[in-house]
């Protein structure tokens, strides 16, 4: 039997006869709990409430997000932060596992390993037929065009050394000669790297 999805303007999915799934849900579903930090991170930056410069987060817009994860995010960094920080700060944080528990009731996710289960991978992919997911919800950062955004939520990565801080030094200096070039820093990524094509 398949459900039927149906869409509102607001990014959620009511499957009839079942409960309605968020963006961050169906995050979720697609990739686990870097999923929803990365969609989080993503969707504020390319609303402006979040700014992405040089590896660091920083909120600059006053806006109170409705989503328990987005606030949770813009919380995480009240002043600027390194993106690997934030992730950090957010892991197993009370409204991650909320979400997780949620779906967990919902028998969409199986509780002792935190996978999606049959029902919860049928739920995606009605969504993903739909089209009614961002294409990073899906992808992660990969479905993004090359860019600020793309470069900066992909969570901690792991350099040799000495290696982080010098390519953050570099990039900073080419952000400040661009800055001085252009009369300054129009921040928050590309405006609509939300295509993976």
């Amino acid at each position: 039997m398949r459900a039927a999805v149906r869409t509102g303007g607001d990014g959620m999915a009511q499957v009839h006869g079942g409960e309605v799934l968020d963006v961050y849900d169906h995050a979720y579903l697609a990739g686990g709990e870097q999923r929803v930090l990365e969609s989080a991170i993503i969707a504020l930056v390319e609303r402006g409430t979040l700014s992405l410069r040089a590896g660091r987060l920083r909120t600059v817009d006053a806006e109170r997000p409705p989503h328990p994860v987005e606030r949770a995010v813009i919380a995480a960094c009240p002043r600027s932060k390194r993106v690997e920080e934030v992730f950090e700060d957010l892991r197993h944080r009370e409204e991650i596992d909320a979400l997780v528990h949620r779906l967990v009731h919902l028998g969409l996710v199986r509780d002792w390993r935190r996978r999606p289960t049959r029902a919860g991978r049928r739920r995606l992919a009605a969504a993903v037929s739909e089209g009614i997911l961002p294409a990073y919800v899906l992808e992660g950062t990969t479905a993004l065009a090359p860019g600020p955004v793309r470069a900066g939520p992909s969570g901690p990565r792991a350099l040799p050394d000495g290696l982080g801080r010098t390519l953050r030094r570099m990039g900073k200096a080419l952000e400040n000669d661009s800055d001085h070039a252009s009369g300054g820093y129009v921040g928050g990524g590309d405006g609509g790297g939300g295509g993976g094509d």
